[in-house]
């Protein structure tokens, strides 16, 4: 009897182990993507997690209804897209510029597009596909402020940037080394400290600056200083040695160009800043 009861219990197993694997299978194909990276990243299977901001309105913001908008968001579902990944398996992950880096090496993110200058230093440590952006380093300052003129006007001021970005390390070491520079997480905190007159100015790339500008709450109180005071080129950032999904990115941003579909993100994120693009610069990283 014990005999029959063990070949009952395994007889079961099996079809039930069957049954399990038939459910199973129409799952999987609906849940991977084209090019079979699901899971990567700590990603749900099927998903892919992309770093950008969310404080950048006209690059990357999140609005009040749990949207995303900008041009770095347009680019990423774009890229996301030729990868495989329709909009509905991106999972947006907040990115602060001083960790973009650590998000990488720890694989929290798949790939960042957030406004990511590419250098030499960051370069020691991920990646990079593109450029895909160009933006100089610029001053906003408040409405009728006219006391920044040159590069050097930037001495002595109070100015805000944000920790772990570009702008800040340009003005400690190259720009205004006699400045005195605040940096707050976000932009968004620097640009309080600008309305109540806490800083003479923030200073960041001018495509960031010109999204805060043209935000329907901010119009009529800042202005750009209009200082071209560096080129930033922006990249996105991946896994370092990571060639093959560099490679397939290059291939995407191309794409976008070539299409139309970058110059149309340029239009709509930042035509309404009267802000004027250089065009797509040439793709230099992995080549």
């Amino acid at each position: 009897m014990k005999v029959l009861k063990v070949g009952a219990a395994v007889a079961t197993a099996v079809v039930l182990a069957l049954t399990a694997t038939a459910c199973g299978g129409d799952s999987d194909k609906t849940d991977t993507p084209a090019t079979g990276e699901a899971g990567a990243s700590g990603a749900a299977k099927g998903k892919v997690v992309i770093g950008i901001k969310f404080d950048q309105p006209g690059l990357g913001l999140k609005t009040p209804d749990g949207k995303f908008t900008g041009f770095d968001v347009d680019v990423a579902t774009y890229v996301a897209k030729e990868l495989g990944y329709e909009a509905n398996q991106i999972d947006w992950k907040q990115t602060v510029s001083a960790e973009r880096e650590n998000m990488i090496q720890n694989g929290d993110v798949k790939f960042i597009v957030a406004s990511y200058s590419i250098n030499d230093k960051r370069k020691e440590k991920v990646d990079f596909a593109g450029p895909y952006f160009v933006a100089h380093q610029d001053l906003l300052v408040r409405a009728g402020d006219t006391s920044f003129k040159k590069p050097e006007d930037l001495n002595k001021k109070k100015l805000c940037s944000v920790a772990g970005s570009t702008s800040a390390q340009n003005v400690k070491t190259k720009l205004a080394p006699d400045a005195d520079l605040q940096q707050y997480p976000g932009y968004s905190e620097c640009l309080s400290g600008l309305e109540n007159k806490a800083v003479d100015a923030l200073t960041t790339d001018n495509s960031i600056l010109a999204g805060y500008a043209a935000q329907e709450k901010n119009k009529g109180k800042f202005q750009l200083a209009g200082l071209n005071m560096s080129n930033e080129n922006y990249g996105i950032g991946l896994k370092k040695g990571d060639k093959e999904l560099q490679t397939k990115i290059n291939a995407a941003l191309k794409k976008m160009v070539s299409d139309g579909a970058w110059e149309a993100a340029v239009t709509k994120n930042f035509g309404p800043a009267g802000y004027k693009s250089e065009p797509a610069p040439q793709i230099t990283e992995g080549s």
